[in-house]
């Protein structure tokens, strides 16, 4: 998506998108520690070989699908695009942090959502959403009906509420009837927008199918309280109950584990400018973590320790 972020009178136009952020984030962050790994003598498989926790991850919407030999982690990006200049720069962008492009479809004669950010003093921010006629919206779609084959190939798939709260609905029960068969594992956060869901009820019922699909939960505390209405001793209960593993996200507090118990501390960033991709930044750590080997404790701390980074800097991606 194209970004507006406002910052007084002005505004600085740049790209972003939380399923996209993310897949940033887990690029750079897997790149990093498959260099350090690689220190330590972590063991790589013969040439050609996929390591044995390397995966590929899509996020749709906007898909991010990552691929992972042995010798790194391929991370892609599925959606569509139009042929219009907005989106030429958005692929030339996600092209340029690594992130591979061949399964993004241009329509044409479309063009990309648009989103503002305002921010407080505080660091905290409120979207502004224009993505009604975003080409995005017409992913797997096809003039005969749904098609989800471009996912197939990929063996991790990172999906969120925007990116599905922003498919007609037709499309996302189709989509979710898919991933039941799949055999993909499956990440999932919420990120819950109202604005972009067509009722409350609409969004409570998708997320919960995808909660049930999920292989690898990422919520964050105060969507699911906003999304259901309840209170917080209530979303840790639920998101405890939950199939799988993952992270309940609670900013500074630091992430609740799912799936296996983890008792540690997590120091807080020591000065936050803006929060707009914390939650993203945190998904991308955790899982370059957790998918080039580490263990559950190890992937909470990565993914802590790259949104108090990411929080102390204006804009959701901070330079390398």
């Amino acid at each position: 998506m194209i970004e507006l972020s406002l910052q007084g009178e002005a505004a600085k136009v740049g790209v972003a998108g939380d399923t996209l952020n993310t897949a940033i984030y887990l690029k750079r962050c897997a790149t990093a520690g498959l260099s350090r790994a690689s220190e330590i003598s972590r063991s790589a498989g013969p040439a050609g070989q996929r390591d044995p926790h390397g995966r590929a991850l899509p996020s749709a919407q906007e898909t991010t699908v990552a691929e992972a030999p042995s010798s790194d982690l391929q991370v892609d990006y599925v959606t569509c695009l139009g042929d219009d200049p907005f989106s030429g720069q958005i692929r030339d962008f996600i092209a340029a942090q690594g992130i591979g492009t061949d399964a993004i479809r241009t329509i044409p004669g479309k063009s990309p959502g648009l989103y503002a950010i305002t921010t407080t003093e505080d660091g905290e921010r409120s979207f502004t959403y224009w993505r009604s006629a975003a080409a995005a919206r017409d992913v797997f779609q096809t003039g005969d009906g749904y098609d989800f084959s471009v996912l197939e190939s990929y063996d991790v798939l990172y999906l969120s509420g925007i990116s599905l709260a922003i498919l007609p609905q037709p499309v996302r029960l189709a989509l979710i009837d898919w991933l039941k068969d799949a055999s993909q594992t499956l990440v999932y956060d919420s990120n819950y927008r109202p604005r972009l869901w067509e009722d409350q009820a609409t969004a409570q019922q998708i997320t919960r199918a995808m909660w049930a699909r999920a292989d690898i939960a990422l919520p964050s505390i105060d969507d699911e309280m906003a999304l259901f209405d309840e209170t917080e001793a209530q979303v840790t209960a639920r998101a405890q109950s939950l199939p799988g593993t993952g992270a309940l996200k609670r900013g500074p507090t630091g992430p609740l584990s799912l799936g296996d118990p983890v008792a540690q501390s997590y120091p807080p960033a020591e000065n936050v400018i803006d929060t707009t991709a914390a939650g993203d930044s945190f998904n991308g750590g955790y899982l370059a973590a957790l998918l080039t080997g580490e263990p559950q404790a190890a992937a909470l701390m990565a993914g802590h320790a790259c949104a108090a980074r990411v929080v102390q800097h204006r804009g959701a991606i901070i330079p390398e």
